[in-house]
Parts: structure tokens; sequence; C-alpha cells
């Protein structure tokens, strides 16, 4: 039993991968060939995709949504976590980033579930609000620019189903937010829409310290 979340020591978390990771071999050969990228930091944790998976598989979600797609290692994640009709809106700007993706898609049979479109997610978005799609998908991943987060959540809010659940990446972000001098726009922004959640009363929401911490939103 303990008051709090017990601290993550290098050798804790490797003792907590060893006896918990179920990574896909595909997933593992995905990401190791973005940890040759020069911004793979960017990249969700192996532990956050499983962790994913389970939510997709406990929500029976089948539409989903992603925002800030990257390499492709969390879409692939989701992808291999969805049914045979399950269909994944993928939202990237860079699209050379994808490019060291989409042939692990292709390898594990996904690429058909994952719609990706390239351009500005906002405007991707909203084309999809105004093409009627509203309650349309069980479950959101926002992970794109951290300066447009709270513009992503309100529209993610529309186009998901009540019961449906948002999950926020980097929503600890790497410790910095403690710092209250810092007021960069990325910071601001996601310092800003963590209030935001808590106070809701739209959504039921969970803060989890995992990865770069996971806000985690459901659609009442």
């Amino acid at each position: 039993m303990s008051t709090r979340t017990i601290p993550m020591t290098d050798a804790l978390y490797g003792y907590y991968l060893g006896s918990s990771l179920r990574e896909p071999e595909i997933l593992v050969r995905l990401r190791e060939a973005t940890l040759k990228h020069p911004e793979a930091g960017m990249q969700i944790s192996p532990e956050q995709g499983q962790f994913m998976r389970f939510l997709i598989r406990l929500i029976g979600a089948v539409h989903v949504l992603e925002i800030g797609t990257y390499t492709g290692y969390s879409a692939l994640s989701v992808a291999l976590a969805l049914p045979e009709n399950g269909r994944m809106v993928a939202c990237e700007r860079r699209e050379e980033f994808t490019r060291i993706g989409r042939p692990f898609w292709r390898e594990a049979g996904v690429d058909s579930r994952i719609d990706l479109r390239i351009g500005k997610a906002a405007e991707t978005l909203q084309t999809m609000i105004e093409a009627g799609e509203r309650g349309h998908y069980d479950f959101a991943f926002i992970d794109g620019d951290k300066k447009n987060y709270g513009v992503y959540y309100e529209q993610c809010l529309e186009l998901i189903r009540p019961g449906g659940l948002i999950a926020i990446d980097n929503a600890l972000w790497s410790g910095r937010l403690v710092d209250e001098s810092l007021d960069d726009p990325a910071s601001t922004a996601i310092r800003t829409l963590n209030v935001k959640i808590r106070d809701d009363v739209r959504v039921d929401m969970s803060l989890l310290p995992i990865g770069d911490g996971l806000m985690l939103a459901r659609k009442l």
C-alpha cells in the first residue's frame, strides 16, 4: 500500500518493463528504426503503446482518431488492437515522418485500417465535423503540436461518441510544468488544458504518470 505514486528509478523501470511489456516484434523494429531519427524523442514509450492497445480493446473501439502520427508507432500500436472492420484517421503534417512507419503498417497487414491524412490537423478535424461525423468515433489520441492542444480537445469532443475516450500525451511535459516561470506556448497550452479538463463537467478524467503523462477524458 502506498499513499502516493512511487518514484520510477531506472532499476524499477527495468523491472516494470521486464515483468509487464508485451511488445510485438514488428513494433520493436519500428521503434528501433525511429530511434535513428534525430527527433526520436517524439515517439511514445512501448508501455504506453501497450496501454493504448489495452484501452482500445477495453472500450471495444472501432473508429479512432490520431492527431500527430510521427513515424507511425502509436498508429501501428492502436491498429493492431482494432477489429477487422476498425478504422483509424491519422493526422500528420509532415509526410516524411510517416515514410518510416508505413512499410511496417503494410507488413503488419493493418495499412488498410489507417487513413493517413497529411495536413494541418485542426483543418482536417474541422472538415470531418462539417461532413457530419460528430459522435462517430470511439477513441482519440492527441499527440500533435502542443500549442493547439486546446483546439484538438474541443474538436475531438465533438467527434467522439458519449462514452468515448480521449487520450492526451505529454500531459506532464517531462516535469517542466512545475516551473511556473516557464511560459512558452507549448508549456502554457498543456498547463491550461490540464486544468480545463480537471474542471470540465462534460467528461470523467484521470491523469496517469505513464510515459510523459497521459490525460484520459471520457465523454459523458
